[in-house]
């Protein structure tokens, strides 16, 4: 089995909304800056390695949102989207080098082709689904050479540049990395040619194996070796009974026509991905468990992501450990409400992780001490005079 030494815990910003209950106003949570504020700062404080923004019109703008905490913090990584056929490659350089700069170095990139088809529309992208993936690389040809500092003139059949070129230059050009996600045959190959770290929804293990073999022998074909993530929400209590009482609770404002409204527009995304999120469920609460500690609740009504591991945090370890063991190296996790749970993860889970890289890094050596071994209190002074006991 591969060691989960190297395992790297991200969180997520939740732009788009949050609450206690999902489809439900109540118990809903204004996103503002102070809340999103919040966010990063127990990020950052509990030694998650990054966090992801998301992207699309249900959402504050990504690279807006991780312009205004960058500051506040001082080790988050930042995932942020571009958004190839949407932002010229050139403007997409530019913003990433101002980012990247001013963040350190921070900055993670998330290449996001979309998969929603009025959205698109909206945003004047009128293309099918293998045009999308068409752009998406001529965007790659020429935005990639752009960040490393070359002048670049290109003429594809979406993209026409000529004499490109950035004038501020990365503060780290070698470290920016790159993020990809797709479960077509045209988003893997783009990810075995041009991307650092492939990213896929939480799906059973032998699934996610299906495509993570596909993607292997594609960059192999290409003499390149990936990085893995995989996506997830968390629902981790100190007992597995809590832990399945808090899903179930989070739907428990859910009606079946709210359920149906949310499926009906999923099913109108041209997304694989999304496609599959949904035949994991088929819009019926009835068989959600779909996994040891793998429920599909989330995504009756939500898009993109739509499972979550659910359990005591030994058994939410032991599912990470399953995937780390099948080339998993970064989780990029959430749940609701956010900032709570947050803190579940990290202080039930992230200690049997105690060896993990988690906490940032720099040069392989570890810049700050990971939440479990912080350099005040941990717990409350028993008596006004004695540290608690573990």
């Amino acid at each position: 089995m591969e060691q989960d030494n190297d395992i790297k815990f991200f969180w997520f910003i939740p732009s788009h909304g949050d609450g206690r209950y999902l489809g439900s106003s109540t118990g809903g949570r204004a996103i503002n800056l102070p809340y999103l504020q919040q966010m990063a700062l127990a990020a950052d404080s509990l030694g998650y390695y990054g966090v992801l923004l998301p992207t699309g019109k249900s959402c504050e703008d990504a690279w807006v949102v991780a312009s205004s905490l960058v500051s506040i913090t001082k080790n988050l990584r930042f995932l942020v989207a571009l958004r190839p056929g949407l932002q010229p490659p050139t403007l997409a350089a530019r913003m990433t080098a101002t980012l990247e700069r001013l963040s350190a170095g921070r900055l993670l990139i998330n290449i996001v082709t979309g998969g929603d088809p009025v959205e698109n529309k909206g945003d004047g992208i009128f293309l099918s689904h293998s045009d999308r993936y068409k752009v998406t690389e001529e965007f790659l040809q020429v935005y990639l050479p752009l960040i490393k500092g070359e002048k670049v003139t290109f003429k594809g059949e979406f993209i026409q540049v000529e004499d490109a070129e950035i004038l501020f230059p990365l503060a780290k050009p070698d470290k920016l990395k790159l993020f990809f996600g797709g479960s077509s045959d045209a988003a893997h190959d783009i990810t075995a040619k041009y991307i650092d770290t492939y990213l896929s929804w939480g799906e059973p293990l032998s699934l996610v194996q299906e495509k993570l073999d596909v993607v292997s022998q594609l960059s192999a074909s290409y003499a390149r070796q990936l990085d893995y993530g995989i996506r997830f929400h968390v629902i981790v209590r100190e007992t597995e009974e809590e832990a399945w009482a808090a899903a179930d609770r989070l739907i428990s404002h859910l009606d079946d026509e709210t359920i149906a409204s949310a499926q009906s527009m999923l099913s109108r995304l041209d997304s694989v991905g999304q496609s599959r999120m949904r035949s994991l469920h088929n819009g019926s609460r009835d068989s959600l468990r779909i996994a040891p500690n793998l429920w599909a609740g989330v995504g009756l009504v939500r898009t993109g992501a739509g499972t979550a591991l659910v359990g005591n945090p030994q058994q939410v370890a032991d599912r990470i450990k399953e995937y780390r063991a099948l080339g998993f190296t970064k989780f990029i996790l959430s749940g609701y409400p956010h900032l709570e749970e947050a803190h579940y993860f990290a202080e039930l889970v992230m200690p049997l992780f105690a060896d993990s890289k988690s906490a940032n890094t720099k040069n392989g050596a570890a810049e700050i001490q990971s939440s479990f071994v912080n350099a005040g209190p941990v717990g409350e002074i028993i008596g006004g005079h004695k540290h608690p006991g573990r």
